[in-house]
């Protein structure tokens, strides 16, 4: 482990030559872009999802019983690639791990921060292996949609919340092809013109899960979505002050129709929203990605945190080129304190999208970032 602050520093600076090696970059090749860009100086892989006990996963509008989130960083270190150590800080990874409780109504949260190095704390180019010593996400082949070029990823992680030991270990099986955000696969970020990230997601993946709780083992199923994401910049840059971003507001919803939902917004500090988007698959693979005039995200309700005093919206009316829903969260108390890795505290949680007359359409994960101070990795 190595101090925080000094590690991620490189995260914080703007633009710079990897932005020459994106806007030139090839159409995206998998299995390759499944793997790590470590020429970019910020990457994540982010893996949540709504799992239900097996008495309700054959209903699936049944309130789920846990909603997790398995997330790794992956940032250009300090060190120059040249560096002679094998233990240089040449790549950081950070890696978050969450649990939701939806029935007891409590959230566990574990953070991990550690310099690259094989073996122990990886990202592999190639294909999807990132690593945390038992902390892992890959994918695999032989899964059940091989034929049809569909990807199977296992995942494992283990957590301590205080006085609470927690696991799951996870089988994925996507159903429908990768999804390629934005322009085939570059999603613009805001008006400028290096505002932007490649941005692809594994949508409507079906899963089976072991829980590890309290010393007990427990079968869950349910259903997951997986975001990749690869830029030079967190927020994007800008031409002035007032047109800087501070935080965002991202859902990424799978519709029990067959169809995904990515909805997101990034704000200034008054509040405004700089840029917006989102996309929205049906069932049958038709794409509708919106341009930032189509999409309004509406807050409904707000929760204030005894810990941060942040004020989260966790009700929303989404209005979009897909219908107009409402998003709400399945537990208030979803904050996510770490510090201890990131610098930050954001709300990341189980939430549920309806008609607005109440009538259910989905589940997914809502997160928000920027309302306990400036979203940031240093």
């Amino acid at each position: 482990m190595i101090p925080r602050r000094s590690v991620l520093a490189s995260a914080a600076v703007l633009g710079g030559p990897g932005w020459a090696w994106a806007s030139k970059a090839p159409g995206l090749q998998f299995p390759r872009d499944f793997g790590a860009h470590p020429q970019t100086r910020l990457e994540w892989w982010y893996l949540t999802g709504i799992l239900h006990t097996p008495s309700d996963a054959g209903r699936p509008d049944a309130r789920p019983a846990f909603g997790y989130q398995l997330t790794f960083f992956r940032v250009l270190g300090p060190a120059p690639a040249d560096h002679p150590s094998a233990l240089a800080a040449r790549q950081v990874l950070i890696g978050h791990v969450a649990l939701s409780d939806l029935r007891q109504g409590r959230l566990v949260h574990d953070q991990r921060l550690a310099r690259a190095y094989p073996g122990v704390a990886q990202a592999q180019e190639g294909d999807c292996h990132v690593q945390m010593r038992d902390w892992w996400l890959r994918r695999e082949a032989g899964g059940d949609g091989d034929a049809a070029g569909l990807s199977r990823y296992r995942a494992r992680f283990q957590g301590q919340s205080p006085g609470q030991a927690f696991g799951l270990d996870l089988t994925l099986q996507c159903t429908q092809p990768v999804l390629l955000q934005g322009e085939r696969g570059l999603s613009r970020k805001g008006p400028g013109k290096y505002q932007f990230s490649h941005y692809t997601s594994q949508v409507q993946m079906r899963t089976q899960a072991t829980l590890r709780w309290g010393g007990q083992a427990q079968p869950l199923q349910g259903m997951s979505w997986l975001d990749q994401e690869w830029s030079d910049q967190l927020l994007g840059s800008a031409s002035a002050p007032q047109d800087e971003a501070v935080g965002w507001d991202w859902a990424g919803l799978n519709l029990l129709d067959g169809s995904a939902l990515t909805v997101f917004r990034l704000r200034r500090a008054d509040g405004s929203v700089l840029w917006s988007g989102g996309s929205w698959r049906n069932a049958q693979g038709v794409l509708r990605n919106f341009a930032p005039n189509e999409l309004s995200m509406q807050p409904l309700r707000h929760w204030r945190s005894p810990s941060s005093s942040a004020s989260y919206p966790v009700e929303w009316l989404i209005r979009c080129p897909a219908g107009t829903f409402k998003l709400s969260a399945l537990l208030d108390a979803q904050e996510i304190d770490a510090r201890l890795s990131t610098g930050m505290r954001y709300w990341e949680g189980a939430a549920r999208l309806t008609q607005p007359s109440g009538e259910g359409l989905g589940w997914g994960y809502l997160e928000m970032t920027g309302y306990a101070g400036r979203m940031r990795l240093v």
